[in-house]
């Protein structure tokens, strides 16, 4: 039996399928869902199990690189780094406060109820909580 890929992409979205790699590991590494050292798929595995070219794979690693989530070492694979909190910039708070208002508001509009918003969001703030903890230890 084949284990499911570790996380899915739309490809009918307007976002890149690489970006949408990127995101969703950035997602699982904030969440703990990797440690420092662990190795992440292979790009070729990575890509098997999404149906993608591996160059869309290797470019979400190199963005993800560029950000220090990992090391890309040849023949060894993306390794997770034990990348510190920065002090974000003021135009980058208010950037992800707007881009929140924008996602808050769209799915007000597609009809997602407030108490389901307020709920994921709460679960979120207490998985970031949760994982901050377990750095500081």
């Amino acid at each position: 039996m084949t284990e499911a890929p570790i996380l899915r992409i739309d490809l009918s979205s307007s976002v890149p399928a690489y970006r949408q790699i990127a995101g969703g590991i950035r997602t699982m590494l904030v969440a703990g869902g990797f440690g420092p050292g662990d190795l992440l798929p292979t790009i070729r595995q990575l890509a098997t199990d999404l149906g993608l070219h591996p160059n869309t794979v290797a470019e979400a690693y190199r963005l993800l690189a560029e950000e220090g989530w990992v090391d890309l070492r040849r023949r060894t694979g993306a390794v997770v780094l034990d990348r510190r909190t920065p002090r974000p910039a003021r135009d980058v708070v208010d950037g992800f406060a707007r881009r929140i208002d924008e996602l808050v508001a769209e799915a007000v509009a597609a009809g997602v109820p407030a108490r389901i918003l307020s709920a994921r969001l709460s679960e979120i703030v207490r998985g970031l909580d949760s994982t901050e903890r377990h750095r500081e230890k």
